[in-house]
């Protein structure tokens, strides 16, 4: 029963999130004190939260999940687990993970994760995801509060390069989901989710894909610019919006639009590990100090 409830979870989604709360944590490190302590307990604070509303998710798609052949099988569509027992545990996570943070970093990053935890349970899973093509804009708000929260978890304020931040992360969000939706398509027409892909065609959803890729590698540099990163950040920046942008501009057509998708998504997680990786290699020189 343990592995039932850590799967409703989405332990994927959870590691995910928390490699960006180490991006903004590490940014956040170069210009105030941080300790490991501190470290830990917003990464688990972060991911309490975060399973909390991947809980709520799934017990609010269920209708979805089971017109999804790749969610069919999970355990609230099978009635593996109770719906109140499911709901219980996403609130006692919510309420654990928020007061961790209130307590152990600072309040606002509790209320920046709370909001980000609205936005993610009320404005995208239970109203844009199912009714808007722009429901994928509104889960980006979401998807960029964890490094935000691990930046505020530091420095306790919001600063230019706090928003650069978020705003680095909201535009990665766009074609990393842009280019699931393309090699899920079929799932998401199944389910009757309005993606862009779905309603507007895959050349429409590419054209997208390529302003948000463009738009992400300006920030990126904008972020050297007025942040506190290095030459080390620099030249992986560099790197890696070169490569995406190398892969989502390259040529595509009906035929292998799957295959380049798939593509586009891989080369976006590569992207969010570097940019987390050369943010934290650069702190070394300030441990060894």
């Amino acid at each position: 029963m343990l592995k039932e409830y850590v799967s409703i979870t989405k332990p994927g989604i959870i590691i995910g999130n928390l490699i960006s709360v180490l991006a903004g944590y590490f940014l956040a490190a170069k210009s105030e004190p941080v300790t490991l302590a501190l470290l830990g307990y917003t990464l688990l604070g972060v991911g309490l939260v975060i399973a909390s509303g991947c809980v709520i998710n799934n017990i609010f798609d269920r209708d979805i999940d089971l017109k999804m052949s790749r969610t069919q099988q999970r355990i609230l569509v099978q009635g593996g687990i109770k719906v109140d027992h499911a709901f219980l545990y996403a609130i006692v996570m919510l309420l654990l993970g928020t007061g961790l943070l209130y307590k152990m970093a600072n309040p606002l990053s509790a209320v920046m994760v709370l909001l980000g935890y609205v936005f993610y349970v009320f404005f995208y899973t239970m109203w844009y995801k199912r009714t808007s093509v722009y429901g994928t804009l509104v889960g980006s708000v979401s998807g960029a509060i964890p490094p935000l929260v691990g930046y505020l978890a530091v420095t306790n304020y919001i600063s230019l390069e706090a928003v650069l931040l978020f705003g680095l992360f909201c535009l990665w969000q766009m074609p990393h989901s842009y280019a699931i939706a393309m090699f899920r398509m079929q799932d998401y027409q199944q389910a009757g989710i309005p993606v862009l892909p779905v309603v507007k065609g895959i050349q429409k959803a590419r054209q997208h894909m390529m302003a948000y890729v463009v738009a992400f590698s300006l920030v990126a540099f904008g972020l050297y610019a007025f942040g506190h990163t290095g030459y080390e950040y620099l030249i992986v920046a560099a790197i890696s919006c070169y490569s995406w942008s190398k892969v989502t501009f390259k040529r595509m057509d009906d035929s292998d639009y799957i295959q380049w998708s798939k593509s586009v998504f891989k080369t976006s997680l590569l992207v969010v590990m570097a940019f987390s990786t050369v943010l934290g290699v650069e702190l070394i020189p300030f441990s060894l100090s």
